[in-house]
């Protein structure tokens, strides 16, 4: 192999898995992965979505393997359970995100409050709610959410740490230490795999932070990637594929391992 990959961060939805393909997912694209677990790598998907709707994902679109650990809600870091149950915290990280993001929305009450003021009285944007209260919002499409976007960026100037994870009309309010990247970088610290040996694919703007090169070697997208992204894994030296999301994430594999 011309290089040894040790480490694979893949986004889900649009890179892993085709929503208007058929079929959904890439067959040579899993066994591949398969065979690279099979090898030594560790496998995880780097996701946006929450744990439970991970496991529907992957039990709806019948995934024939299963990742080894999984990054979700674009921060947290989760490991299999040993007794039973499916995923467990990994080390007291996802603790100290969910303190910081506390304290955050506490310092930055305000301006969330602006934000949320200019979507309730400007768009036709739905905010979206959590346990703690507003979580993030899903817009009309995405000329809505570029204007959404615009606005949080001046907002968020008084209280920089303030941010936002986008991906197409859904956006994540967020504290702007973590994200993807950041959560790759965490599992790569527990697991002891340098950004030498990790491979990381993804289509769109959530993705940008593990595909920039600080946390991993070997950055790719699917062809379907949005423009920013594409330019982004140029930049970094990483590969962009012609076919689209899991062909695509095969090819790149190919392309790294061949």
């Amino acid at each position: 192999m011309r290089n040894k990959i040790r480490l694979l961060s893949t986004d889900f939805d649009g890179t892993l898995v085709a929503h208007a393909g058929d079929p959904v997912l890439d067959s040579q694209c899993m066994q591949l992965i398969r065979d690279l677990q099979s090898d030594g790598a560790i496998w995880a998907i780097n996701t946006g979505r929450s744990v439970d709707l991970l496991e529907s994902g992957l039990t709806d679109f019948d995934f024939p393997c299963r990742p080894d650990f999984i990054l979700t809600s674009e921060r947290d870091v989760f490991r299999p359970c040993e007794n039973g149950r499916r995923w467990e915290a990994y080390g007291d990280w996802n603790s100290r995100v969910a303190k910081d993001h506390a304290e955050l929305f506490t310092s930055a009450a305000s301006v969330l409050d602006d934000v949320l003021d200019f979507v309730n009285q400007n768009t036709r944007a739905r905010i979206v709610q959590d346990q703690h209260g507003p979580e993030g919002l899903i817009a009309q499409d995405e000329v809505e959410m570029d204007r959404i976007t615009k606005f949080i960026d001046a907002a968020r100037e008084t209280q920089p740490k303030f941010h936002y994870q986008r991906n197409t009309v859904y956006l994540r309010f967020c504290h702007a230490d973590y994200h993807k990247g950041a959560a790759l970088a965490e599992l790569a610290r527990l697991t002891g795999v340098p950004r030498g040996a990790t491979f990381a694919a993804g289509d769109h703007f959530n993705d940008l932070s593990m595909l920039d090169g600080r946390y991993a070697d070997f950055p790719a997208c699917p062809g379907n990637a949005i423009p920013d992204v594409k330019q982004a894994v140029r930049n970094a030296g990483g590969y962009v594929a012609q076919s689209h999301c899991g062909a695509g994430v095969h090819e790149a594999l190919l392309y790294f391992t061949s």
